[in-house]
């Protein structure tokens, strides 16, 4: 596989350059690190933090798969029957 295209190949997929999928897939890391820490908190305190698990993972979702700008397939990509 050529190197550049390793790095570019996904980001396109999703409609995306490098840099901007750098940034999003960035966010959403540190997302989803706040939201485990503010889920084992809850585990040892439950009165703490009720929703913020399921609201970043809403939240998210949203983000990623309901607002996704998609890229049109390439015409090398095979496409399967629907």
């Amino acid at each position: 596989m050529n190197l550049l295209r390793a790095f570019t190949d996904h980001p396109a997929s999703v409609g995306e350059t490098y840099t901007e999928h750098l940034a999003r897939a960035t966010c959403f890391g540190v997302r989803m690190i706040a939201a485990g820490i503010a889920c084992l908190v809850h585990a040892l305190l439950p009165f703490l933090f009720e929703h913020t698990g399921s609201a970043a993972i809403a939240e998210l979702n949203d983000r990623m798969v309901v607002n996704r700008r998609r890229a049109p397939p390439l015409a090398s990509t095979p496409r399967l029957p629907l």
